[in-house]
């Protein structure tokens, strides 16, 4: 277990997109410092796999499968929370996906589907996590934008740098409304994650070393680097609204 100079000790957690990688990654922090993680995923094995890691580590953990795109799911997954531990404490938005086309080739429902996952997901998770963190004035909402949209582009990612782009405000507007619950939102820069399986090996790696030649520190993220953001977020108590980016200074240069 960490230091009990800070803990998360009877937070109830749910962390969307946690099957693995950044998500895997955050969660198990969080069990680690103390907190019951609800691992969200729509793939079944994926999600026992990374429960069973987190469990086996001696953490707290439980599974809740289902499409965060999908309202009346996330109503009822968060529903079921709140009845089982009367409470939830943190809601984590990380779920998200990527489409690589260049905009001329860019079809309007392959846009519609980023945006929905990586946007609207979240303000419906969002919305529906306030409701019982309302009536207890306390909670913390945290989202996963990217260095990409508030900060950079890059081609043939328009839906992504859109969706990313809108978290960030999205962040800013709940921070101003929803106070005293803080909401603040973490931009990872480049990350050593499962998001990047859609390219190639070759094509990848090439991505990677070029990103770690550029950037002040000379490497890309791993996971455990931006996990360690979440734990921040949670931990301040004078912080909304914050933009926190990891990003080993890409931004800078």
């Amino acid at each position: 277990m960490t230091s009990d100079l800070f803990s998360l000790a009877g937070k109830i957690i749910l962390v969307t997109g946690a099957s693995r990688g950044l998500g895997r990654a955050m969660a198990a922090a969080m069990a680690d410092a103390g907190a019951h993680v609800m691992l969200n995923g729509r793939d079944l094995a994926a999600l026992a796999a990374a429960s069973k890691a987190i469990s086996d580590s001696g953490g707290s953990v439980e599974t809740a499968a289902f499409d965060v795109t999908d309202e009346g799911a996330v109503k009822a997954a968060i529903a079921g929370i709140v009845a089982r531990h009367g409470r939830l404490d943190v809601l984590v938005g990380n779920a998200g996906i990527q489409h690589r086309r260049p905009l001329l080739d860019f079809a309007t429902p392959d846009w519609q589907r980023v945006i929905d996952t990586n946007l609207t997901a979240c303000f419906v998770l969002a919305r529906e996590a306030a409701r019982p963190m309302i009536e207890r004035r306390q909670g913390r909402i945290i989202l996963t934008a990217s260095m990409m949209g508030p900060a950079i582009a890059r081609p043939t990612v328009a839906a992504y740098v859109a969706a990313k782009g809108g978290l960030v405000a999205l962040t800013k507007a709940l921070a101003v409304e929803l106070a005293p619950i803080r909401v603040n939102v973490v931009a990872p820069g480049v990350v050593r994650t499962p998001l990047w399986v859609a390219m190639s090996d070759a094509d990848r790696q090439a991505m990677y070393d070029q990103a770690a030649q550029q950037l002040p520190l000379g490497r890309i993220g791993e996971v455990a680097d931006i996990a360690r953001a979440y734990l921040y977020c949670m931990e301040q108590e004078f912080g909304t609204g914050i933009v926190l980016t990891v990003d080993g200074g890409t931004v800078l240069v």
